[in-house]
């Protein structure tokens, strides 16, 4: 009796050992039950979102340019000196205004050089008596940051019967810009970045006024210009060849895909950059204020910039 059943379990192990060797040879089961309740390997599980970087500006925002979806924040809504990056609202500005003719001529005037002797500001080396395009204007006020440049623009398109009139009309409306663009955290006190204690910003509000200047498409063209080089026009009626003026943002021919947008800097702003990039179709905008120096600020663009193409969209 005891052969019998020592024959029957041996036969139901052959048995069992064969079936399972041949459901494994038609491919109907390619695992155990225990192994196809076990957990998935680490390297098929979804991958993790990358860390968010550290910058050493003390503010920093990245934005998705196609919805607005906030990709990086770092005390985003903190006021803040914002150096030159101001001027991309007197661009803004200027690129408004109804019947814009870009090749209309300024003729600059004494009172713009000596502003930039009086403020040790940054030069576009207008010449005084010169005539120089709109559009002139316009690149040497984002290239080189020329506040010459940024005073020529206020004193053309602002409105009053004075200089300081037009002036203070035109900051105004730089102003209501600000408002009617949501950036509730902004105020303007000067054309230039050179203010009186009461011009300021955030990373946030800078990014969303870089975000509507680059739907215009001579703003694109003229932040993503490397070098330019303008012919005016002298007060004889000869033509003068400026010297070149040089895009202060490095990242442009440094980093793949930048495509803008403006630098700043001052004793309170220390190191600012606003920065846009595309890549395979998107674009990331973004803004850092008072970084450290003006190679650290590309790095903290960078920074911010690849962890953005990073995460999905």
């Amino acid at each position: 009796m005891s052969d019998v059943i020592q024959g029957i379990r041996l036969r139901r192990t052959v048995v069992a050992a064969l079936t399972g060797g041949a459901v494994l040879a038609t491919g109907a089961l390619t695992t155990t039950p225990a192994q196809a309740i076990a957990p998935a390997p680490a390297a098929l599980a979804p991958a993790r979102a990358a860390a968010a970087p550290s910058i050493v500006a003390r503010g920093g925002f990245l934005m998705d340019n196609a919805n607005g979806g906030s990709l990086y924040t770092k005390a985003a809504d903190t006021k803040r000196a914002t150096g030159s990056t101001t001027k991309i609202m007197t661009a803004r500005v200027v690129l408004s205004q109804p019947k814009l003719n870009l090749d209309a001529k300024v003729t600059i005037q004494m009172a713009y050089s000596d502003y930039i002797v009086s403020k040790n500001a940054s030069s576009a080396r207008l010449i005084v008596g010169d005539r120089v395009t709109v559009r002139q204007l316009l690149y040497g006020l984002m290239l080189p940051s020329g506040c010459d440049a940024a005073y020529a623009l206020a004193d053309r398109f602002g409105t009053g019967r004075t200089r300081a009139a037009r002036v203070k009309s035109f900051i105004g409306r730089m102003n209501s810009t600000a408002k009617s663009l949501g950036m509730k955290n902004t105020r303007f006190d000067s054309f230039d970045g050179i203010g009186n204690g009461k011009n300021h910003s955030t990373p946030r509000d800078l990014t969303k006024l870089a975000s509507s200047a680059m739907k215009s498409s001579t703003f694109r063209t003229i932040v993503k210009t490397r070098k330019y080089t303008a012919r005016t026009i002298t007060k004889k009626g000869g033509t003068r060849t400026m010297a070149p003026w040089t895009n202060t943002n490095t990242l442009l021919g440094s980093y793949s895909g930048a495509i803008g947008v403006k630098t700043g800097s001052g004793p309170e702003a220390k190191y600012c950059l606003v920065f846009a990039a595309t890549r395979k179709g998107r674009t990331v905008i973004g803004t850092v204020l008072t970084s450290s120096s003006s190679a650290q600020r590309a790095k903290d663009a960078t920074k911010l910039m690849n962890h953005g193409f990073a995460r999905p969209s």
